[in-house]
């Protein structure tokens, strides 16, 4: 006996997917609109407890934020007065040299190749080489590119400033705004959910940048005491990429192997090694202690959000990949807290 099974889609129901659809496809052509906001939303988690430290003690909210971004503001002029001139020339000589690097590089990897095919090793292990080689040139290239298009955004930047500062100021204002989109019904369990979320983000936030602070440093004090060139540029890129878990230490570790590959195969290898040594400490030590707790997120759900991120944008969509992914999980742990209370 056959049964005949019937889907009975309303007007509305469709209605309601066919906005769906049509809001996502405007979200995306307004994307960097979208990344300027969500940047703002960050940073505005990452100051907000200070602001708010400031505020209770009987502080105007105002005032307390333009405290906060004064003190940080002076933190960054003097780190930048102090470091930026030797950051831009050694950034400038890279630029510069890059073709006598690519040459360099060459005839490092070619003597490798010959080492190899003189002791006996497998072709397995020269075509290991030559992958090595090309995968660093090419990713050098892409990373350096990213970086240039950082520096060349001070507009963005100088928005992305006033946005946080309006958030941050404006804060109870801007959610009560979007709590009246809600129904009545659903705006105090919308409060508490934005609640959790701007906790949680603001937590791994502050976290990534205090574990960029202490690879930056462990970097800086490796790459000198190696004595490999731009040390200090690489240790500003090793604390950078630091943002990305997972992947980003492996993008640091390429223009710093590049860099010591062209003065020696020997310090190339002990330069690949050195990072993994602090990758392995990072992995074990730091982020157990340091990120566990303020982010909570499952390592393949992480995995999966930053391959998602890199397909749809790149090495910013790696950034953004983690936040993203917090905030669903936040969404996804308080429908299933709900169902169990049920």
């Amino acid at each position: 006996m056959k049964s005949n099974y019937q889907v009975t889609i309303s007007t509305g129901t469709f209605l309601k997917a066919v906005l769906v659809m049509i809001l996502m496809g405007f979200l995306w052509y307004i994307h960097e609109v979208v990344i300027i906001f969500f940047v703002s939303l960050l940073l505005a988690a990452l100051i907000e407890p200070f602001a708010e430290w400031f505020a209770k003690r009987n502080i105007p909210r105002v005032l307390s934020v333009l405290i906060v971004y004064v003190v940080l503001l002076t933190v960054i002029v003097l780190v930048f007065v102090g470091l930026a001139p030797i950051i831009s020339e050694q950034f400038t000589q890279v630029t510069s040299n890059a073709s006598t690097f690519s040459s360099e590089l060459t005839d490092t990897f070619a003597k490798l190749q010959t080492f190899s095919i003189q002791h006996g090793l497998s072709e397995d292990i020269t075509n290991t080489i030559r992958g090595i080689e090309q995968a660093i040139s090419q990713s050098t290239t892409s990373l350096f590119s990213t970086v240039k298009g950082l520096v060349g955004g001070l507009a963005t930047g100088l928005i992305i400033l006033v946005l946080t500062f309006y958030m941050v100021a404006e804060g109870n204002k801007m959610q009560k705004y979007f709590k009246s989109l809600a129904p009545v019904e659903y705006q105090p369990y919308l409060s508490e959910l934005m609640k959790k979320m701007k906790i949680k983000i603001g937590a791994w936030l502050r976290g990534q940048l205090f574990l960029g602070l202490i690879i930056g440093i462990v970097s800086f004090i490796g790459l000198s005491i190696l004595n490999v060139r731009y040390a200090l540029l690489l240790a500003v890129i090793a604390g950078l990429c630091e943002m990305i878990p997972y992947i980003g230490p492996i993008f640091s570790a390429i223009p710093a192997a590049m860099i010591a590959f062209t003065q020696s195969p020997t310090l190339g290898l002990i330069v690949i090694g050195m990072y993994l040594v602090i990758q392995q400490i990072e992995n074990h030590l730091l982020v157990p202690k340091v990120m566990q707790k303020a982010t909570g997120l499952n390592p393949i759900v992480s995995i999966v959000a930053l391959l998602v991120g890199v397909k749809l944008g790149g090495v910013p969509g790696a950034f953004f990949a983690i936040p993203v992914a917090m905030m669903l999980t936040v969404i996804v742990e308080d429908l299933f807290d709900q169902q169990t209370h049920v």
